[in-house]
């Protein structure tokens, strides 16, 4: 019997390590895409002029960040788990109330958001999303810190769904308002996220 214990701990340290390498592998594929796109449009949302796409490129910004601290729990007790997710949600409160900041001094100064920009980049945008998702999807009843990635992955493909409906409407109504109204309901989406995050036990 008292054999059998060490075989029995060696066994589960080494299914813990697999798990902590696969969950590891995933994380940094979500951090790399996320990075790559805020870079991509937090450029084309300042050459569009459009708000929906900067505050697209700010949640992704704050993805990437959410999922460094991902990388970082991995492996650890579930309460430094929990810590890590509940960091990210504060993270994510931050950035969205500097998102609905943004939004409103866009509608009040003004601006002429480009439709067809707006659809392009959020495409593509929507692609590296979906991908994201199905990286994590496997994993969204894991830990905090892989349930957090796993909300903050489908945030974002509802963030780009509406990018692109603001982009139809802008060009054909000739008038930025759809892009100050999506991007005032991304503001509010990452919102709802960031409470769900830290709500998680």
């Amino acid at each position: 019997m008292s054999e059998s214990t060490p075989s029995s701990c060696q066994g589960g340290c080494a299914c813990s390590r697999a798990a902590a390498s696969l969950e590891s592998r995933i994380l940094r594929q979500l951090l790399a895409i996320n990075a790559l796109m805020f870079g991509v449009e937090i450029l084309a949302g300042w050459w569009a002029e459009s708000a929906g796409l900067l505050a697209d490129a700010l949640d992704m910004f704050a993805d990437a960040a959410v999922y460094g601290l991902a990388l970082y729990a991995v492996g650890h007790a579930p309460a430094l788990q929990r810590r890590a997710a509940h960091l990210s949600g504060w993270l994510q409160l931050a950035l969205a109330l500097g998102m609905l900041l943004e939004v409103g001094r866009r509608a009040w100064f003004g601006a002429e958001p480009l439709g067809h920009a707006m659809i392009g980049i959020a495409l593509l945008a929507l692609c590296a999303n979906v991908a994201c998702l199905l990286l994590i999807r496997r994993h969204r009843h894991g830990g905090a810190h892989m349930r957090a990635s796993f909300i903050f992955s489908a945030n974002d493909v509802i963030a780009n769904l509406g990018v692109i409906l603001a982009g139809a409407l802008v060009s054909w109504l000739d008038h930025p308002w759809p892009d100050w109204i999506i991007g005032t309901l991304i503001g509010l989406v990452v919102l709802h996220g960031a409470w769900r995050i830290l709500q998680l036990r």
